[in-house]
């Protein structure tokens, strides 16, 4: 199943598909245990395929939050630009010798 396929689908289609991939890797398991799946990749099909779902459920649902979010974020953003940090802040701390090291000399 291709994902571009899957994103023209609405959110309870791709519900309802979820369920029914999740019932379809029950099924596929059972007869692979019971040595009746002729081909055991559809295993692994099947699973990708959940996989696709629920990214694409989960990216719909962060997209919908930050397009909340973003309104009220830009609205509370302070306008002072943030300060500079500070030039001691900066400097790196001196490495730390070794006993090996310390040896060789």
């Amino acid at each position: 199943m291709k994902a571009a396929h899957l994103r023209e689908k609405t959110a309870e289609e791709l519900d309802e598909l979820r369920k029914s991939l999740g019932h379809d890797v029950f099924e596929n398991r059972l007869k692979n245990f019971t040595n009746r799946l002729d081909d055991t990749s559809a295993i692994r099909k099947t699973r990708r395929d959940v996989a696709r779902v629920a990214t694409l459920q989960r990216q719909r649902q962060i997209a919908a939050a930050t397009s909340e979010a973003a309104p009220a974020a830009q609205a509370s953003a302070p306008a002072v630009a943030p300060a500079a940090p500070a030039a001691a802040a900066t400097k790196a701390a001196p490495k730390k010798s070794s006993k090996k090291s310390e040896a060789k000399s």
